[in-house]
């Protein structure tokens, strides 16, 4: 448990063992006397602190930065998009390979600083719900088994059928 959970357990267990004494829980339980606070106080008011680490770290998504060339590039891979061959999930795959869709945005005239980098694409389309999968060939029909000395279409039978003199 972390944050906002982690706190409003705390506070439940200050509350119920130590009657709300922050000193006290950090006395009996080890645990920090500031967390078991601001868990009493959020419990008490019923608002959630967001620490400043929460709120302002973490590198936006590439999707949210550029909205237009977003869309162009989930447009691009839908129309690029197939059902599930075996029509047991509801996923899309996509013949579009990362590399493919950076190409093809860039004729779009889209800059290269506003594009990610080969890997960064294929994360954003499988966030988006394609899913990059190799695209099968088609594969030849085997040939008929290989014909043995003594089966039918083996020309070593008719020609020792010729030979031989019927017993009739």
């Amino acid at each position: 448990m972390t944050g906002a959970r982690r706190r409003a357990y705390l506070a439940e267990r200050a509350w119920k063992y130590c009657r709300g004494s922050t000193r006290r829980a950090e006395d009996v339980f080890g645990w920090s006397r500031q967390a078991v606070q601001l868990g009493l106080h959020e419990k008490r008011t019923g608002i959630v602190c967001l620490g400043l680490h929460t709120f302002c770290c973490g590198a936006k998504l590439w999707e949210k930065k550029p909205p237009e060339v977003a869309q162009a590039l989930w447009a691009l891979a839908e129309s690029h998009a197939q059902q599930d061959p075996t029509f047991r999930t509801a996923l899309s795959f996509t013949r579009l390979t990362a590399e493919a869709a950076i190409k093809q945005l860039r004729a779009q005239g889209v800059a290269d600083d506003m594009l990610p980098s080969r890997s960064g694409m294929s994360e954003v389309l499988n966030r988006s719900g394609y899913r990059l999968r190799p695209v099968l060939q088609a594969k030849p029909q085997k040939k008929s088994r290989k014909p043995t000395p003594f089966s039918p279409i083996s020309g070593n039978v008719t020609a020792m059928a010729k030979t031989k003199p019927s017993c009739a």
